[in-house]
């Protein structure tokens, strides 16, 4: 069971109330026409000629006057946006695009190509640094482990026979 709390609420608008008129004018037409049908069965004639074709809404027209003020408003408007979007009378001419001299480019590239030389020694340099590094950590390491753990003795004969049973 649905309550009500739970039931989305419709807000009416103009559009809605207007659109339902329409559709129960339109279920009253037919119901008439049913009607219509009914009755002529029943008195066994033709059925009385009923007004069965909806009203026509009525339109409203627009003075003369009311229109000519619509229509000066509008040229209004446009004039004003058209203002608006006009260029200015003397249009300031662009820049010259500028251009980069010979020397000024033979100076960046310059910088440029030492600025990567500097780049290329530091990585290498760390390359250097790098490949040096681990060997002596690691033979470090393998003297410190061979000094720190005592050699094991090769089991007894009776140990090596007790294990491999065990397995």
């Amino acid at each position: 069971m649905v309550r009500k709390a739970d039931m989305p609420t419709q807000k009416l608008t103009a559009e809605t109330i207007a659109a339902a008129i329409d559709g129960y004018e339109f279920q009253k037409t037919r119901i008439d026409t049913k009607i219509a049908e009914l009755r002529a069965m029943l008195s066994g004639g033709p059925a009385p000629p009923a007004t069965l074709e909806p009203k026509k809404r009525k339109r409203r027209k627009m003075s003369a006057a009311g229109r000519r003020r619509i229509a000066e408003a509008q040229r209004k408007r446009w004039a004003k946006i058209q203002e608006e979007s006009k260029p200015s009378a003397t249009p300031e001419p662009p820049k010259p695009k500028r251009r980069i001299s010979k020397v000024g480019m033979a100076r960046i590239i310059a910088a440029t190509k030492e600025r990567w030389a500097r780049v290329r020694a530091a990585k290498a340099q760390q390359e250097k640094a790098a490949r040096k590094a681990p060997r002596k950590k690691a033979a470090g390491k393998k003297a410190a482990a061979a000094k720190t753990a005592p050699k094991k003795a090769a089991p007894a004969p009776a140990q090596a026979a007790t294990e491999a049973a065990a397995e």
